[in-house]
């Protein structure tokens, strides 16, 4: 199996983490735990810093309770993470948690065996590479940073989220990117696991890749109409 993307030259990937790059089962099972268990202590002791209080305002928004006190947004961003709603102010303060836990060493981001290496050599061909995830740039930059293989920062040229771009359903997220890379949206890839995600895209003039990998909790959804692949080594750009 392999994505059959046409001759079109391509200028920048952007990536989506859970399921494309990563195995979701990681921070289902390793993340969102340990940033569960650490709300707590972060609302208690630390609302008085801009990232906490500005998420902590939008919860009590989101919910329609202005006077919500920590117990209360404690209790919040748990029913979230069970829902996996991908709440801003969630993955926010799950960012904050994460952050942290990376520069501990108490976390270390895996990647797909075939990711990193195709990653660099896209990178060595003059392809530029973004990040796209609903989880906050602090997270995304904490992940590329302390992964397995080593320091990846270097290789991305700009991260996403929902907050600086949108919900990553929705075609204008997309158009807003394309605006902050200047990079047409012809000669845009987007590679991610989830249907929505890829239509969206779609929409807004990128060429996309579904990756579809056995295991992952998209899988038996497939992804329509899209190129597919199982592995980024099936993916074949041709660079300008």
């Amino acid at each position: 199996m392999s994505a059959d993307l046409g001759s079109g030259a391509v200028d920048a990937v952007v990536l989506d983490i859970e399921g494309t790059t990563s195995a979701t089962g990681f921070v289902v099972d390793v993340m969102y735990p340990y940033a569960r268990e650490r709300f707590g202590p972060l609302l208690g002791e630390r609302s008085h810093e801009a990232v906490v209080a500005r998420a902590v305002a939008q919860v009590r928004e989101e919910i329609g309770e202005p006077d919500a006190d920590a117990v209360r947004i404690e209790k919040v961003l748990g029913a979230w993470i069970d829902e996996d709603r991908k709440a801003t102010p969630l993955k926010a303060l799950q960012g904050v948690v994460w952050a942290e836990g990376f520069a501990r060493g108490d976390l270390v981001a895996p990647f797909f065996d075939d990711v990193v290496p195709r990653l660099r050599s896209w990178y060595a061909a003059g392809i530029r590479l973004y990040v796209y995830s609903s989880g906050s740039v602090a997270a995304q930059r904490a992940w590329f940073t302390h992964s397995a293989h080593g320091p990846l920062t270097d290789l991305v040229s700009g991260w996403y989220d929902t907050e600086n771009a949108g919900p990553k359903q929705d075609p204008g997220s997309y158009r807003a990117i394309t605006a902050a890379i200047g990079v047409p949206p012809g000669r845009t890839v987007f590679l991610s696991d989830r249907l929505g995600e890829l239509n969206a895209a779609r929409e807004a003039g990128w060429r996309t890749v579904g990756v579809r990998r056995a295991g992952e909790p998209y899988f038996a959804d497939g992804v329509g109409g899209h190129p597919e692949v199982g592995s980024f080594d099936e993916v074949g750009l041709v660079t300008s």
